[in-house]
């Protein structure tokens, strides 16, 4: 049944952006909830504006309703105006599509992309009247599951989740929907003891953890018979032809346009990229499947600004082609093409060229460091010369604004080489006043490099907050002046996100605590209250720096080890120590060093075309020094 529809309409109006919780949006789906025997509820536990940009979302959303015995339907965290109103009248967080409460839904699928969601994922099970423990739900509730990036980690939540999806969700959630509805009928034990088995599932009640003294880890361990160990991420072989019917949104969301991934995976090796490892191997669309995409998009949404979406969309084999094709197609309409995360090194006059056709929305580089030893050690070799050659040939072809991303706190990274960001951004500014006087502009978003499982730097420390305060007021003084402009983020938030990214599942009382102390919108500067994670860090009994500013030795055991996501961890150790001695490794591309995901999947690209993946044939493993 339906929530109390006479109480929704008395409480919107008294609420900012109303249109977030009525539904109805242009290509929503809704479906005959009588007739159909499996409903999974999709969660994206922040905001509408920020859930509605969420491609894997509306992935799983365009997917699961294409299944004729499912539904999918949306639901995202209400904002605190809503929320106390929501309390004051006793109204649980419902699913946009039938107004349906969440605890009346089979599934609750909820995505985690970054950490910062844990306290609003609380939060979001707190206002559908579930228990938040895992522990005390039963066959009577939804079946609570998770997936996303930062889900590759999941032992922080461990205690709130009944399982997760490790890897790519596209086909693993239908087979977990299809399980489910088989054994709806039994106990909650019974229908985890089965969904365990399924390649890429984690149940983390079947599983114990056993420390050392000194509160490192000793060794996981399954503890019933069929769980995987270790449980290795799924894959889609091939990727699936892209949704294209976008639900309109009725209030501006954070990136309102059409979006069409192109590709899924790098092949760079970033070595503090947690993306470019956990989603190896690349899978290119080809050029056809994406033009149609776009031709469809564009005909179901009415859109004006078409995303083309990879971690690096410049090294998408037919880049210059697709562009230029949409380009010509749809030059009398002033399509907008947005090329996110470009890279220098496989950045093009010719491909400028077929962008500028369309209107422009300014252009975003991450050189990430900005000498020669940073770039040996993140093994992200761009000289500097390059970067300015392709400044020039941008602002040249009218482009006025350039975004650049940097990364502060690399390991080994010394004041010096911060500097040198200040001296690459103000060469950059200067190659724009050639062309363009002081109209062109710099902005410099610079970030701060966090420690992130299953990457070769999962071994290092986060930097200390008297180093980052001090290369971070470097910067300010560097980075003054017309034409520039200066980002960065707070170093609590930083903080923050490496204990939740690195931390283990005694987390789970921290977590639990720092949310009853008040923790919500963790990634909101206006919200984010890190004493009461601090706070709950001293209650628990846990030291931060034991989880955040620690050198790892080599044999230590993570949380995660158990997690596999097919690089092997002797790869990643010989890359971390090719890292200290200023060594590099070449585009996989070139030539693959045997990193695991190959062997892992040897079986599956067996049966896959060719030209589906972009690895080349396995060689022998070896190193490349740039």
């Amino acid at each position: 049944m339906s929530i109390d529809l006479d109480v929704l309409n008395r409480i919107l109006p008294s609420v900012q952006k109303p249109a977030r919780y009525t539904g109805g949006e242009w290509n929503s789906v809704v479906k005959n909830w009588d007739e159909i025997p499996t409903r999974v509820a999709l969660a994206f536990p922040d905001i509408y504006d920020l859930g509605m940009s969420n491609l894997g979302l509306f992935v799983l959303y365009d997917l699961l309703n294409q299944q004729p015995d499912m539904l999918a339907e949306r639901v995202f965290l209400p904002w605190t105006d809503m929320e106390a109103e929501m309390r004051r009248a006793g109204l649980p967080l419902y699913s946009l599509e039938s107004k349906r409460p969440l605890r009346d839904f089979d599934i609750l699928g909820i995505s985690l992309p970054y950490e910062q969601l844990y306290s609003n994922t609380l939060s979001l099970l707190n206002l559908t009247d579930l228990p938040l423990l895992s522990a005390a739900r039963d066959e009577r509730h939804p079946l609570v599951i998770a997936g996303g990036h930062a889900t590759y980690n999941p032992e922080p939540m461990s205690d709130f989740i009944d399982l997760f999806v490790i890897g790519e969700g596209e086909e693993v959630i239908v087979e977990i929907a299809q399980a489910f509805h088989r054994l709806r009928d039994r106990s909650r034990e019974e229908q985890l003891r089965a969904l365990a088995r399924i390649q890429g599932v984690y149940v983390p009640r079947f599983y114990d953890v056993d420390y050392k003294p000194d509160g490192t880890i000793a060794r996981v361990r399954p503890t019933v018979e069929g769980a995987q160990f270790p449980v290795t991420k799924r894959i889609v072989p091939v990727l699936p032809p892209p949704p294209t019917r976008f639900i309109l949104p009725f209030v501006r969301v954070t990136h309102d346009r059409a979006v069409i991934e192109i590709q899924r995976g790098c092949t760079r090796g970033c070595r503090f990229c947690h993306a470019g490892m956990v989603t190896r191997p690349v899978r290119e669309r080809p050029l056809q499947e994406v033009l149609d995409a776009v031709d469809a998009a564009i005909h179901d949404t009415g859109y004006e600004e078409i995303g083309l979406l990879s971690l690096s969309s410049s090294d998408y084999s037919d880049a210059q082609a697709l562009v230029t094709a949409i380009s010509e197609r749809y030059k009398d309409q002033h399509l907008s093409i947005s090329l996110p995360s470009l890279r220098i090194e496989s950045f093009s006059v010719d491909l400028a060229d077929a962008l500028k056709e369309g209107r422009r929305t300014g252009f975003t580089f991450a050189p990430e460091a900005a000498t020669e030893k940073m770039r040996r050690v993140i093994n992200k070799y761009v000289p500097a010369q390059q970067v300015l050659d392709t400044a020039h040939d941008v602002f040249e072809r009218g482009w006025r604004t350039i975004k650049l991303y940097f990364m502060i706190g690399h390991p080994s990274e010394t004041l010096d080489d911060v500097q040198a960001i200040v001296e690459l951004a103000r060469a950059v500014l200067a190659q724009g006043r050639r062309v363009h006087g002081k109209a062109a502009q710099v902005n410099v978003s610079v970030g701060t490099f966090v420690p992130k499982s299953h990457t070769p730097f999962q071994w290092v420390p986060l930097d200390t907050l008297e180093n980052i305060e001090a290369k971070q007021a470097l910067l300010k003084r560097g980075l003054r002046g017309k034409g520039l402009k200066l980002s960065w983020p707070d170093f609590q938030e930083t903080r923050l996100e490496a204990l939740l990214s690195r931390g283990d599942r005694r987390l789970g009382r921290v977590i639990h605590r720092a949310w009853q102390l008040g923790a919500r919108f963790d990634a909101w500067d206006e919200y984010f209250k890190p004493d009461a994670w601090w706070t709950a860090m001293d209650e628990a009994g846990l030291e931060l720096d034991a989880f955040i500013h620690r050198a790892r030795p080599i044999d230590e055991t993570f949380p995660w080890d158990h997690i596999d996501v097919a690089v092997r961890k002797d790869f990643l150790i010989e890359d971390y120590l090719m890292s200290q001695q200023g060594e590099t490794r070449a585009d996989c591309r070139e030539g693959c060093f045997a990193c695991g995901v190959l062997s892992t999947f040897v079986g599956v690209r067996g049966e896959t075309l060719a030209e589906a993946w972009a690895c080349p044939p396995v060689k022998p493993k070896g190193r490349h020094a740039a």
